[in-house]
């Protein structure tokens, strides 16, 4: 952690240090849980900026590998004796207002009562949870604070306790947001994108685009900050389109959820048993009844079970975020009329939300004028913005059977969300384009 010792601070900068290094504590004790649940090269790649942050490198700083080895085994002995632990309350300043002077506790999750002590230092505190179980912490400098929307918008600049998994941009649920924008994550998927592409630059692509339009692909350091403020810009839209979503369907969507995880559990569960039954019945026959053998295969259809939720819960975000870029975002990049937002938008439109909608990429395509990327011999957005409507109502119809329809239509519904279709993605989600639907 990088905040400094408390002794050698003011009382309003040593509690600050104070409550920093408790936020940090409790991101240990939530990586200690949950870093084992990403994938090997996620985790590594992870890993290794979080010793960049955690050491004041800056991004893209030359690495000593058996340094860095040496402070992972640390880390990961550290996250060993810390797995069973319970977060820790946040101690938080002393306020003058109350005569006292003495030091009151907050719950973690408690983002409002921790905010409003630490408004006086300049100070920004984060908490949530994560794809339905990870939680994630932080404790930053106010790098801006504003409105949109009637939605307060905060941003956090530099960094002093968090998460190894720290998301760019978040929405409270409260009636005025707040909307939450890290800039020093958004700065490090910046780079790591920056830096893979330098390794195998790609002409033509929107990543190649968006960093040729900032520079960032000649001076990172000089490119970055205008690039920070054009994100900003885009993810309060994103997050804008999540709030009426919000006040469309309310919980709907955190019940949805969960519905959908449950469902996912409960069919793995029933193959489960399903196949820890015929191992033991494989064993009886061999004479050699082995358990093991049927809670081997108990304990891999369980590992399956888990893995057909977690996916179920990510076609429910991808679903939500369509929502939001189709509806708000995109429309509003659109209407802007600047190209570098767009270009990083498209950069970054991978993973369920690309596979949901493929054909919005030739939307881009023939914005930016095709390969030669000449948007003079582009057709002005006509594409894209057809493309938007055509998705959107495709998603909208999808969202209104999950949410709002009868017992039984929508529980077929979600059944068939949680189908695999031909390409890997339940039919019911993927958005079909043909030529045909431009006309309409």
């Amino acid at each position: 952690m990088r905040s400094p010792q408390a002794h050698t601070l003011g009382p309003a900068a040593a509690a600050a240090a104070e409550l920093a290094a408790c936020v940090q504590r409790n991101c240990h004790i939530a990586d200690a849980r949950h870093a084992a649940g990403m994938t090997l090269c996620t985790y590594l790649l992870q890993m290794r900026e979080f010793y960049r942050w955690e050491h004041g490198l800056p991004l893209g700083a030359p690495l000593a590998r058996d340094a860095v080895t040496a402070w992972m085994a640390e880390r990961e002995a550290l996250w060993a004796t810390l797995a069973d632990e319970d977060y820790r309350p946040l101690p938080l300043p002393p306020c003058p207002d109350n005569g006292s002077g003495s030091t009151h506790f907050a719950d973690p999750f408690d983002v409002d009562a921790v905010n409003a002590a630490l408004a006086p230092l300049s100070l920004l505190y984060g908490a949530g949870v994560v794809g339905g179980a990870r939680p994630v912490f932080f404790v930053a400098e106010l790098h801006a604070r504003g409105r949109r929307e009637g939605l307060a918008v905060l941003q956090a600049g530099r960094e002093r306790a968090r998460t190894l998994l720290a998301p760019p941009a978040a929405l409270g649920s409260g009636a005025d947001g707040p909307i939450v924008l890290r800039r020093e994550s958004m700065a490090r998927w910046c780079w790591e994108h920056a830096e893979a592409h330098a390794m195998r630059p790609r002409a033509g692509t929107a990543l190649h685009a968006m960093l040729a339009h900032y520079g960032l692909d000649r001076d990172f350091q000089a490119g970055i900050p205008r690039w920070l403020d054009d994100q900003c810009e885009t993810a309060q839209w994103h997050e804008i389109g999540e709030h009426r979503l919000n006040r469309r369907w309310g919980g709907a969507w955190a019940e949805l959820r969960a519905a959908v995880r449950a469902a996912a559990v409960q069919g793995s569960e029933a193959a489960a048993i399903e196949n820890g039954g015929e191992a033991a019945r494989a064993a009886d026959a061999a004479h050699v009844a082995d358990a093991a053998d049927a809670a081997d295969a108990a304990d891999a259809a369980g590992a399956a079970a888990l893995a057909h939720a977690a996916r179920g819960d990510a076609l429910v975000r991808a679903l939500r975020d369509q929502l939001a870029d189709l509806g708000v975002t995109l429309p509003a990049l659109l209407a802007r009329g600047d190209p570098g937002p767009l270009h990083a938008w498209f950069a970054g439109y991978d993973g369920l939300r690309e596979a949901t909608y493929p054909a919005l990429v030739t939307g881009y395509r023939a914005w930016r004028g095709g390969d030669s990327g000449d948007r003079s011999a582009g057709d002005g957005g006509t594409l894209l913005r057809a493309q938007c409507t055509h998705g959107l109502r495709h998603f909208e119809t999808l969202a209104a059977l999950l949410l709002q329809a009868s017992p039984t239509r929508r529980d077929e519904a979600r059944q068939r969300l949680l189908a695999q279709g031909t390409t890997g993605i339940p039919a019911a989600v993927f958005c079909p384009w043909s030529a045909s639907n431009q006309a309409r």
